[in-house]
């Protein structure tokens, strides 16, 4: 059964290669925009700085004036940030600070500290070069230059980048829209008492906030009853008006486990079953025109796929450069020394020495574990490890970028 599965990889190259980035396109106000992925590349209007500026508060001079230590010379004019100065005078210095454009004459900043005020006059005890403690004009952004990539996710920095050079509206692909509902008669929200054998959907909230941290407009269905007919009608309705439907629960092979039947009255099945742990009964398939994916019911295997195969699918559909999470390698904290047959990704934390520590539960209804752990550890199949061993590291912040 286990050689029938497919692999991480191979689950993971059939999501990205059925998926198109979506293709309109809206201009919104850069204020808006954190999380959205941009449409068209971004190129300065303007060169930063726009001229040569001082880099700390001091005075600006002529270097063929200063060519000894103990030269003083007397302050002509004061030039603030936001100030233009006039010419330097020959023989004179400016009081100059931090942003403050260089006057006319003036090639270096000789800051403050190194320098003695005597009254009007300022005593050099630094022998200044040309361009010391200069900003040169488009030293950090030259006019005309790619300042953004299409298809990069517009964080809180891209944004002020964006803003710094003048863009107050961003061309963004449109927010994908992602249907979601549970599957299960044991679910029932929060808020709700508890009746004999029902568990409250902590997978709405957890797929909710998911969607929702990558900027995609969520149509929630709510849970759906135990039943072929039901579970059909849901995904008609779900993919309705959807780019991608994703379900929880109900992937598997039990008796009341209904949604890869509904999927396949409904429309395709294209991959189910991977030889991962947790996580196994990950479905993707197309429903009308919109995407399909199932996830397991269990808590930590929703979250888990969804991390390691979900988000880099929607990132593909919402038109975002592919960027591959980072891992390292680190030392294991644990010994295992009876592996599983399948690639089995475990939730760690680093401890105070780096090494990777997992929870004593990886159950995966152990919603306790995520919040423990800082990163997960991937574990090839069949592999026993021993304590010290370097085993690959995948940091939660990375999963969730």
């Amino acid at each position: 059964m286990t050689q029938a599965l497919m692999s991480f990889e191979e689950g993971v190259a059939r999501l990205l290669s059925a998926v198109e980035p979506v293709r309109d396109v809206e201009l919104i106000d850069t204020l808006e925009a954190r999380g959205r992925v941009l449409a068209d590349a971004l190129y300065s209007p303007i060169s930063i700085p726009r001229q040569d500026t001082a880099a700390m508060d001091g005075y600006a001079v002529r270097c063929a004036e200063l060519q000894r230590v103990g030269v003083r010379l007397p302050v002509s004019q004061r030039i603030p940030a936001g100030t233009i100065g006039l010419p330097l005078a020959e023989g004179t210095v400016a009081r100059i600070f931090t942003g403050a454009p260089l006057p006319e004459g003036a090639d270096a900043v000789v800051m403050q500290e190194r320098v003695e005020v005597e009254g009007d006059r300022v005593v050099f005890r630094h022998v200044p070069h040309p361009g010391e403690s200069v900003r040169r004009a488009g030293s950090e952004i030259a006019l005309g230059a790619e300042i953004l990539s299409a298809g990069a996710v517009l964080t809180p920095q891209a944004l002020a980048l964006a803003a710094s050079v003048g863009f107050d509206t961003l061309p963004v692909r449109r927010r994908v829209r992602v249907a979601i509902f549970s599957t299960g008669d044991e679910l029932v929200m929060p808020g709700t008492p508890l009746g004999p054998g029902q568990i409250y959907n902590a997978n709405r909230y957890q797929l909710r906030a998911l969607l929702e941290g990558m900027g995609c407009l969520v149509d929630d269905h709510g849970v759906v009853p135990d039943r072929l007919e039901a579970t059909r009608l849901a995904l008609h309705r779900a993919a309705d008006a959807a780019d991608v439907v994703i379900t929880s629960g109900g992937v598997s092979v039990g008796e009341e486990d209904h949604v890869v039947a509904a999927v396949r009255a409904q429309g395709r099945l294209d991959l189910w079953k991977l030889a991962i742990k947790p996580g196994k009964p990950l479905a993707y398939g197309r429903v009308g025109a919109a995407h399909f994916v199932g996830l397991p019911g269990n808590p930590v295997s929703a979250f888990v796929t969804f991390v390691l195969f979900v988000r880099p699918f929607l990132r593909r559909l919402q038109g975002a450069k592919e960027a591959a999470s980072r891992t390292w390698r680190v030392p294991a904290g644990f010994a295992r020394t009876r592996p599983d047959p399948r690639r089995e990704f475990l939730r760690v934390r680093l401890d105070a020495r780096g090494w990777a520590v997992p929870y004593p539960d990886q159950g995966s209804s152990a919603l306790a574990s995520l919040v423990w752990a800082d990163g997960l550890v991937d574990l090839p199949p069949g592999t026993p490890v021993q304590t010290g061993d370097l085993v690959r590291y995948w940091p939660l912040a990375e999963l969730l970028n």
